[in-house]
Protein backbone atom coordinates (compact mmCIF):
# COMPACT_ATOMS: atom_id res chain seq x y z
CA UNK A 1 0.00 0.00 0.00
CA UNK A 2 1.32 3.64 -1.24
CA UNK A 3 2.07 5.99 1.58
CA UNK A 4 -0.75 8.58 0.19
CA UNK A 5 -3.19 5.17 0.57
CA UNK A 6 -1.88 4.32 4.44
CA UNK A 7 -2.32 8.15 5.49
CA UNK A 8 -5.96 8.08 3.94
CA UNK A 9 -6.88 5.21 5.78
CA UNK A 10 -5.27 5.98 9.18
CA UNK A 11 -6.91 9.36 8.93
CA UNK A 12 -10.25 7.60 8.58
CA UNK A 13 -9.54 5.30 11.48
CA UNK A 14 -8.94 8.00 13.46
CA UNK A 15 -11.80 9.91 12.93
CA UNK A 16 -13.46 6.55 13.23
CA UNK A 17 -11.93 5.72 16.74
CA UNK A 18 -12.69 8.93 18.17
CA UNK A 19 -16.05 8.15 17.71
CA UNK A 20 -16.23 5.12 19.02
CA UNK A 21 -14.17 7.18 21.85
CA UNK A 22 -16.79 9.22 22.04
CA UNK A 23 -19.30 6.21 21.88
CA UNK A 24 -16.97 4.50 24.58
CA UNK A 25 -16.28 2.10 22.35
CA UNK A 26 -12.84 2.66 21.86
CA UNK A 27 -9.95 4.19 24.50
CA UNK A 28 -7.93 6.87 24.48
CA UNK A 29 -4.98 5.06 23.95
CA UNK A 30 -6.32 3.58 20.72
CA UNK A 31 -6.54 6.55 19.21
CA UNK A 32 -3.03 7.87 20.19
CA UNK A 33 -1.68 4.73 18.34
CA UNK A 34 -2.90 5.70 15.57
CA UNK A 35 -2.09 9.09 15.74
CA UNK A 36 1.23 8.06 15.54
CA UNK A 37 1.11 6.33 12.82
CA UNK A 38 -0.37 8.87 10.87
CA UNK A 39 2.04 11.18 11.57
CA UNK A 40 4.83 8.03 10.51
CA UNK A 41 2.94 7.74 7.06
CA UNK A 42 3.06 11.37 6.53
CA UNK A 43 7.04 11.41 7.13
CA UNK A 44 7.49 9.21 4.55
CA UNK A 45 5.26 11.43 2.08
CA UNK A 46 7.63 13.92 2.72
CA UNK A 47 11.06 12.14 2.35
CA UNK A 48 9.39 10.51 -0.98
CA UNK A 49 8.64 13.71 -2.50
CA UNK A 50 12.38 15.33 -1.94
CA UNK A 51 14.13 11.83 -3.33
CA UNK A 52 11.65 12.50 -6.58
CA UNK A 53 12.48 16.27 -6.59
CA UNK A 54 16.46 15.41 -6.32
CA UNK A 55 16.69 12.47 -8.91
CA UNK A 56 17.46 13.17 -12.24
CA UNK A 57 14.98 12.82 -14.94
CA UNK A 58 15.06 9.97 -17.34
CA UNK A 59 16.05 12.49 -20.05
CA UNK A 60 18.82 13.81 -18.19
CA UNK A 61 20.35 10.07 -17.54
CA UNK A 62 20.17 9.80 -21.49
CA UNK A 63 21.28 12.85 -22.02
CA UNK A 64 24.85 12.34 -19.74
CA UNK A 65 24.87 8.98 -21.15
CA UNK A 66 25.38 10.19 -24.23
CA UNK A 67 27.99 13.21 -23.12
CA UNK A 68 29.85 10.22 -21.92
CA UNK A 69 29.88 8.29 -24.75
CA UNK A 70 30.94 11.69 -26.48
CA UNK A 71 33.80 11.68 -24.90
CA UNK A 72 34.97 8.38 -24.85
CA UNK A 73 34.87 8.85 -28.41
CA UNK A 74 37.26 11.42 -28.33
CA UNK A 75 39.75 10.30 -26.25
CA UNK A 76 39.89 6.67 -28.17
CA UNK A 77 40.36 8.99 -31.27
CA UNK A 78 43.04 10.84 -29.47
CA UNK A 79 44.81 7.68 -28.55
CA UNK A 80 44.56 6.51 -32.39
CA UNK A 81 45.62 10.02 -33.73
CA UNK A 82 49.05 9.90 -30.82
CA UNK A 83 49.80 6.50 -31.83
CA UNK A 84 50.15 7.29 -35.29
CA UNK A 85 52.27 10.23 -34.47
CA UNK A 86 54.74 8.32 -32.33
CA UNK A 87 55.21 5.74 -35.45
CA UNK A 88 56.08 9.16 -37.87
CA UNK A 89 58.34 10.77 -35.52
CA UNK A 90 59.97 6.86 -34.77
CA UNK A 91 60.65 6.98 -39.08
CA UNK A 92 61.93 10.74 -38.58
CA UNK A 93 64.44 9.41 -36.25
CA UNK A 94 65.48 6.97 -38.36
CA UNK A 95 66.28 9.25 -40.92
CA UNK A 96 67.42 12.02 -38.89
CA UNK A 97 70.40 8.96 -37.60
CA UNK A 98 71.18 7.87 -41.29
CA UNK A 99 71.73 11.65 -42.17
CA UNK A 100 74.05 12.18 -38.88
CA UNK A 101 75.86 9.30 -40.08
CA UNK A 102 76.52 10.38 -43.36
CA UNK A 103 77.65 13.22 -42.17
CA UNK A 104 79.85 12.89 -39.41
CA UNK A 105 81.40 10.26 -42.43
CA UNK A 106 81.64 13.39 -44.38
CA UNK A 107 83.01 14.77 -41.64
CA UNK A 108 85.64 12.13 -40.51
CA UNK A 109 86.93 11.81 -44.68
CA UNK A 110 87.55 15.59 -44.77
CA UNK A 111 89.95 15.33 -41.76
CA UNK A 112 91.44 12.68 -43.59
CA UNK A 113 91.81 14.55 -46.64
CA UNK A 114 93.51 17.35 -45.14
CA UNK A 115 95.71 15.38 -42.69
CA UNK A 116 96.68 13.68 -45.72
CA UNK A 117 97.43 16.81 -47.66
CA UNK A 118 99.86 18.27 -44.99
CA UNK A 119 101.71 15.14 -45.10
CA UNK A 120 101.87 15.13 -48.70
CA UNK A 121 103.04 18.50 -48.40
CA UNK A 122 105.53 17.32 -46.11
CA UNK A 123 107.10 15.11 -47.98
CA UNK A 124 107.08 17.02 -50.80
CA UNK A 125 109.05 19.89 -49.08
CA UNK A 126 111.82 17.04 -47.58
CA UNK A 127 111.85 14.90 -50.58
CA UNK A 128 115.01 15.60 -53.26
CA UNK A 129 114.44 16.39 -57.08
CA UNK A 130 113.92 13.23 -58.88
CA UNK A 131 117.40 12.06 -60.94
CA UNK A 132 117.31 12.91 -64.48
CA UNK A 133 118.27 9.58 -66.66
CA UNK A 134 119.11 9.36 -70.27
CA UNK A 135 116.70 7.75 -71.88
CA UNK A 136 117.23 4.91 -74.96
CA UNK A 137 116.82 7.38 -77.38
CA UNK A 138 119.85 10.09 -75.59
CA UNK A 139 116.88 12.25 -74.07
CA UNK A 140 116.90 13.18 -70.44
CA UNK A 141 113.52 11.81 -68.69
CA UNK A 142 113.01 11.59 -64.57
CA UNK A 143 112.38 7.82 -63.47
CA UNK A 144 108.96 6.67 -63.34
CA UNK A 145 106.78 7.16 -59.99
CA UNK A 146 106.25 4.03 -58.06
CA UNK A 147 102.21 3.74 -57.45
CA UNK A 148 101.43 4.65 -53.57
CA UNK A 149 101.63 1.49 -51.00
CA UNK A 150 98.26 0.29 -49.95
CA UNK A 151 94.69 -0.15 -51.60
CA UNK A 152 92.11 -2.57 -52.51
CA UNK A 153 93.04 -5.60 -54.64
CA UNK A 154 90.60 -4.31 -57.62
CA UNK A 155 92.43 -0.36 -57.62
CA UNK A 156 89.47 0.79 -56.15
CA UNK A 157 89.12 4.50 -54.07
CA UNK A 158 87.68 2.80 -50.50
CA UNK A 159 86.32 6.62 -50.00
CA UNK A 160 84.06 6.36 -53.30
CA UNK A 161 82.86 2.96 -52.82
CA UNK A 162 81.51 3.50 -49.60
CA UNK A 163 79.67 6.74 -50.73
CA UNK A 164 78.54 5.95 -53.77
CA UNK A 165 76.71 3.08 -51.54
CA UNK A 166 75.65 5.06 -49.12
CA UNK A 167 74.35 7.79 -51.58
CA UNK A 168 72.25 5.09 -53.52
CA UNK A 169 70.73 3.73 -50.13
CA UNK A 170 69.32 7.50 -49.38
CA UNK A 171 67.68 7.42 -52.60
CA UNK A 172 65.95 4.08 -51.97
CA UNK A 173 68.18 2.16 -54.43
CA UNK A 174 68.45 -0.37 -51.62
CA UNK A 175 69.73 -3.67 -53.73
CA UNK A 176 72.22 -1.18 -55.83
CA UNK A 177 73.59 0.27 -52.88
CA UNK A 178 73.84 -3.71 -51.25
CA UNK A 179 76.32 -5.34 -53.62
CA UNK A 180 78.00 -1.89 -53.57
CA UNK A 181 78.67 -2.36 -49.89
CA UNK A 182 79.27 -6.01 -50.46
CA UNK A 183 81.89 -4.86 -53.16
CA UNK A 184 83.30 -2.44 -50.40
CA UNK A 185 83.41 -4.98 -47.74
CA UNK A 186 85.55 -7.55 -50.25
CA UNK A 187 88.04 -4.99 -50.98
CA UNK A 188 88.45 -3.55 -47.71
CA UNK A 189 87.11 -6.01 -45.20
CA UNK A 190 88.98 -4.21 -42.30
CA UNK A 191 88.53 -0.46 -42.34
CA UNK A 192 87.04 1.97 -39.83
CA UNK A 193 83.72 1.70 -42.11
CA UNK A 194 83.53 -2.36 -42.60
CA UNK A 195 81.11 -2.41 -39.62
CA UNK A 196 79.24 0.49 -41.03
CA UNK A 197 79.46 -0.92 -44.92
CA UNK A 198 77.50 -4.36 -42.93
CA UNK A 199 75.16 -2.19 -40.87
CA UNK A 200 73.92 -0.59 -43.87
CA UNK A 201 73.53 -3.72 -45.77
CA UNK A 202 71.55 -5.14 -43.31
CA UNK A 203 69.27 -2.00 -42.91
CA UNK A 204 68.76 -2.21 -46.83
CA UNK A 205 67.20 -6.21 -45.97
CA UNK A 206 65.14 -4.43 -43.31
CA UNK A 207 63.74 -2.03 -45.78
CA UNK A 208 62.59 -4.51 -48.09
CA UNK A 209 61.23 -6.63 -45.32
CA UNK A 210 63.86 -8.98 -45.59
CA UNK A 211 63.71 -9.40 -42.24
CA UNK A 212 66.07 -12.75 -41.40
CA UNK A 213 68.41 -11.96 -43.82
CA UNK A 214 68.81 -8.55 -42.17
CA UNK A 215 69.03 -10.36 -38.61
CA UNK A 216 72.16 -11.89 -40.10
CA UNK A 217 73.70 -8.76 -41.00
CA UNK A 218 72.86 -7.23 -38.00
CA UNK A 219 74.63 -10.54 -36.08
CA UNK A 220 77.54 -10.02 -38.43
CA UNK A 221 77.90 -6.37 -37.13
CA UNK A 222 77.54 -7.76 -33.08
CA UNK A 223 80.25 -10.57 -33.91
CA UNK A 224 82.88 -9.28 -35.98
CA UNK A 225 82.79 -5.55 -34.65
CA UNK A 226 81.66 -5.63 -31.35
CA UNK A 227 83.58 -2.43 -30.10
CA UNK A 228 81.56 -0.44 -33.23
CA UNK A 229 79.59 2.78 -32.85
CA UNK A 230 76.69 0.77 -34.54
CA UNK A 231 76.35 -1.94 -32.20
CA UNK A 232 73.16 -0.59 -29.91
CA UNK A 233 71.86 0.22 -33.67
CA UNK A 234 72.12 -3.27 -34.78
CA UNK A 235 70.59 -4.92 -31.68
CA UNK A 236 67.69 -2.50 -31.99
CA UNK A 237 66.87 -3.06 -35.49
CA UNK A 238 67.72 -7.13 -34.28
CA UNK A 239 64.62 -6.67 -31.69
CA UNK A 240 62.47 -4.88 -34.46
CA UNK A 241 63.07 -7.35 -36.98
CA UNK A 242 61.68 -10.45 -34.74
CA UNK A 243 59.10 -8.98 -33.87
CA UNK A 244 58.32 -8.18 -37.54
CA UNK A 245 58.62 -12.47 -37.76
CA UNK A 246 56.17 -12.94 -34.81
CA UNK A 247 59.06 -13.46 -32.55
CA UNK A 248 58.26 -11.85 -29.79
CA UNK A 249 60.44 -13.48 -27.33
CA UNK A 250 63.62 -13.32 -28.80
CA UNK A 251 63.15 -9.18 -29.89
CA UNK A 252 61.67 -8.57 -26.16
CA UNK A 253 65.40 -10.23 -25.35
CA UNK A 254 67.20 -7.71 -27.92
CA UNK A 255 64.98 -4.68 -26.86
CA UNK A 256 66.07 -5.28 -23.41
CA UNK A 257 69.43 -6.12 -24.23
CA UNK A 258 69.39 -2.33 -25.35
CA UNK A 259 68.36 -1.23 -22.22
CA UNK A 260 70.91 -2.37 -20.34
CA UNK A 261 73.70 -2.24 -21.80
CA UNK A 262 72.27 1.61 -23.64
CA UNK A 263 70.64 2.95 -21.04
CA UNK A 264 71.25 6.48 -21.96
CA UNK A 265 71.33 6.06 -25.95
CA UNK A 266 68.66 7.14 -28.26
CA UNK A 267 68.65 3.57 -29.13
CA UNK A 268 67.37 2.53 -25.68
CA UNK A 269 64.51 5.65 -25.74
CA UNK A 270 63.47 3.44 -29.04
CA UNK A 271 63.49 0.13 -27.67
CA UNK A 272 61.35 1.70 -24.43
CA UNK A 273 58.94 2.87 -26.46
CA UNK A 274 58.44 -0.12 -28.70
CA UNK A 275 58.43 -2.12 -25.91
CA UNK A 276 55.27 -0.38 -24.55
CA UNK A 277 54.03 -0.86 -27.21
CA UNK A 278 53.90 -4.35 -27.77
CA UNK A 279 52.83 -4.57 -23.51
CA UNK A 280 55.92 -4.72 -21.97
CA UNK A 281 56.11 -3.35 -18.39
CA UNK A 282 59.65 -0.95 -18.63
CA UNK A 283 60.26 0.90 -15.35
Amino acid sequence: MSPLRSSRSLLFAVSLAAALAAAGCVSSQDIQGLQSQLSDVQKQMLQLQKQAQEAPSKLEVTNLQSSVGQQMQGLLKTEADMQVKLQDLSGQIEALQAKLEDTNYRLSQLSQQIAATNQELKSFHNQAPPAVVPAPDGSMTAPPQQPPPGGGGSGADPKSLYDAAYSDFLKGSYDLSMREFQEYLANFPNTDLSDNATYWIGEGYYRQKRYRQAIEQYDAVLTRFPRSDKTASALLKKGYAHLELGERSQGVVQLQHVLRSYPTSDEANLARQRLREIGVDVR
